[in-house]
């Protein structure tokens, strides 16, 4: 691991294996972070309770399996960096506790995002959680429990590394420095659109192809998607700028974008040829990831074995954070 100084922190809630959207938005830079930073990479089990209650829940502990299968598939290397589920370090439940202590209500109240929730859910003052309404806390326990000094984040996520740094900045005033206040790393996190064209790609909204699935399935999930709203047959000119088939080639084959535009425009292919081409470019890409997951997936013990390994050396950080923060604040250990 290279310095903690560079300290990478990073969480995703276990929804099971990724697809497209969660590759190209967020892991594969994940991948990249880790030849440069000490990263830590966090299965936010206790996050997914926010919207994950009841017989649902049931999900989780096989989500996470299938999610880090596709973390160290991807290239996510447990030699260079900390892979652990969060409730296996019960230290960051405490810290959250103990920061929900000095977060003015109003900070948490004003959060974008929360209000965004809100209206998606529809839910009336009663049914909103304490868990959701303190998500940031957690996620600030999150991240400062290992003294990690970088997020990295897509814009929208700015406000959520703010809050974070405000709630630090209000402990280290109140206690002493013992945070570093985290500072968000801006990384591309393209919006990749759905197979529907419309929205993001989500697997809530079934317009999605996960990494994991076989060739013939990525084949037939492409054959289903949109292309551009307005050619109605073959022969009609089309509009590769607002065709989601077409958006989705300079990921998948970048060589070929200007070869397919030049022939969309004057209807010298069809869309069943240009989803058969981002099909074979999709597969080719993820090729080798597939089976490298295949041979992990043949190795039952592995994904337990990482994250036992994980949890361990994170405890070992995040008890010696913690044995700090209960000092200043005058939390005893023992009697």
């Amino acid at each position: 691991m290279t310095d903690k100084k560079n300290r990478v922190f990073s969480g995703m809630r276990p929804s099971g294996r990724l697809h497209l959207g969660n590759y190209l938005g967020a892991l594969r830079n994940w991948v990249v972070l880790q030849e440069t930073f000490q990263c830590i990479y966090c299965a936010v089990d206790v996050h997914a309770l926010t919207d994950m209650q009841g017989n649902s829940t049931k999900d989780i502990k096989p989500n996470i399996h299938e999610m880090i299968l596709d973390w160290l598939a991807a290239g996510i290397n447990p030699e260079k960096s900390l892979v652990f589920v969060q409730s296996h370090v019960p230290e960051v439940m405490i810290l959250h506790s103990l920061l929900s202590m000095v977060t003015p209500l109003g900070w948490l109240m004003r959060v974008p995002t929360f209000k965004d929730k809100i209206r998606q859910m529809e839910e009336t003052e009663e049914n909103v959680s304490y868990g959701l309404v303190g998500y940031p806390v957690l996620m600030t326990a999150d991240i400062i429990l290992y003294k990690a000094n970088t997020v990295p984040v897509g814009e929208d996520q700015l406000p959520h590394i703010e809050l974070a740094r405000e709630i630090v900045r209000r402990f280290n005033n109140m206690y002493g420095k013992i945070f570093p206040e985290p500072q968000s790393k801006l990384t591309e996190h393209p919006l990749i659109r759905g197979l529907d064209g419309k929205q993001k790609m989500s697997k809530s909204l079934n317009n999605h192809i996960e990494l994991a699935i076989s060739p013939e399935e990525t084949h037939k999930r492409v054959r289903g998607a949109f292309t551009d709203p307005q050619r109605l047959k073959k022969d009609d000119p089309g509009n590769p700028l607002i065709c989601n088939v077409y958006s989705l080639h300079k990921y998948f084959n970048p060589d070929k974008l200007d070869e397919i535009y030049s022939r969309c425009v004057v209807a010298d292919i069809g869309c069943v040829e240009d989803k058969e081409i981002l099909s074979d470019g999709i597969n080719e890409m993820l090729r080798e990831f597939r089976e490298k997951r295949e041979e992990l997936a043949s190795r039952p013990k592995y994904v337990s074995e990482v994250l036992s390994e994980g949890a361990e050396r994170a405890r070992s950080i995040a008890q010696q954070t913690l044995s700090e923060v209960r000092e200043r604040m005058g939390i005893s250990q023992s009697i």
